[in-house]
């Protein structure tokens, strides 16, 4: 059974709805929208629409406020990519943007209103150390000085511990991959960065094609074990297949695609939950190859059933039992999908026994104007 259509889900997919609200309703579309990180996404629906300018005064700063402050975060990552792209422009490496800057430098209508809290880059492994060098010398930073940490990072997961910029305050997050080795989807990455594209009108900056960038996303999301951003990381799904798949050969390409990469699964799940939540547009026939990835029945219905109720907003409003084992299951299937047995029971455990108190200088600090 699936729940009811949460506020702002209906207020996205028809604003014409935010004509008919009450004040009751705008209060908790607000609060919803601002929960879920999708406040300046929603300015910018209304905006489109010409609607913006009928909301109610007290809705409408807030709208506002929220559209200026993207749009100000958006400039600080132009800004922000372009400073990564001159310290590493000697290093003689690819710089290919992931997730939000690649939606924003690639200006995709999945960028519309986002936040931006980190910047992802992903450079091949080979190259990792040379690439970290590089940006050390121009002032970037790791915070994790913990030996265990390092290890962690470095020997089983996509990327290396984030680093910060000492004067900027930014923080970049260096991939190799896009899930850790010790991950049961073990990805083709050799195909994956074969295949970047260039950008326009920039010099050493890549974003992946966009199947790739699609097969990506959905990668994220459906091996997540956080939802604060669940919903707004469908939304991007549902943005990138809308604009995305009216591209000529998008759609012949995409589960070809995934079994090249060995992301069928995140793919099914992707399609899955965008069409029955979001009502995408997906052609029957793509649907229909991309069971090649759905998992056993009884699966199958375990998934339905938590991932309709965690995708939900986090917020008091959808707090329910139900909701709570949900996101608790699939936090749990997050870390066994991730590590094997033996490694994720040591590193929990360590964890759990095990909590040095961070210094100062090793607390994340994000730049002002990209803080989500």
């Amino acid at each position: 059974m699936i729940p009811p259509r949460d506020l702002i889900v209906t207020a996205l997919l028809t604003p014409a709805a935010m004509t008919r609200f009450s004040g009751q309703q705008w209060d908790l579309l607000i609060r919803q929208a601002r929960r879920t990180k999708l406040l300046a996404r929603l300015a910018h629906t209304l905006e489109r629409a010409g609607l913006l300018k009928t909301v109610p005064m007290a809705p409408r700063l807030h709208l506002t406020s929220a559209l200026k402050l993207a749009s100000r975060q958006d400039r600080s990552l132009r800004w922000e990519v372009a400073c990564i792209c001159k310290e590493l422009a000697d290093a003689g490496v690819r710089v290919t943007l992931l997730k939000g800057a690649a939606y924003a430098m690639a200006k995709l209508a999945a960028a519309n209103g986002r936040s931006f809290s980190d910047i992802d880059i992903l450079v091949p492994k080979a190259q990792l150390l040379h690439v970290e060098s590089e940006l050390m010398l121009h002032g970037w930073q790791g915070g994790h000085h913990d030996a265990y940490d390092q290890r962690y990072y470095r020997r089983w997961m996509h990327e290396i511990p984030p680093l910060r910029h000492v004067r900027r305050g930014t923080t970049l997050d260096v991939h190799h991959t896009i899930l850790p080795e010790t991950a049961r989807v073990k990805i083709n990455t050799p195909a994956l960065l074969a295949a970047v594209v260039p950008l326009h009108g920039h010099t050493n900056l890549y974003v992946l094609q966009p199947v790739d960038m699609l097969l990506h996303s959905a990668t994220h999301l459906f091996h997540e074990g956080d939802f604060e951003k669940g919903l707004r990381d469908l939304f991007d799904l549902d943005s990138l297949l809308r604009q995305l798949g009216a591209a000529p050969g998008f759609w012949e390409q995409l589960v070809p695609r995934a079994v090249t990469l060995g992301l069928t699964r995140p793919l099914y799940y992707a399609l899955r939950y965008t069409t029955l939540m979001l009502d995408t547009p997906v052609p029957p026939h793509v649907l229909e190859a991309a069971q090649i990835g759905k998992p056993p029945a009884l699966v199958a219905g375990l998934m339905d059933a938590c991932y309709v109720r965690a995708l939900r907003p986090v917020h008091v409003s959808t707090n329910s039992p139900a909701t709570w084992v949900a996101r608790f299951a699939l936090y749990v299937r997050s870390h066994w999908i991730r590590m094997p047995f033996y490694l994720l029971a040591y590193h929990l455990g360590r964890k759990a026994l095990i909590r040095p108190k961070l210094q100062d200088d090793e607390k994340p600090v994000v730049k002002v104007d990209l803080k989500a």
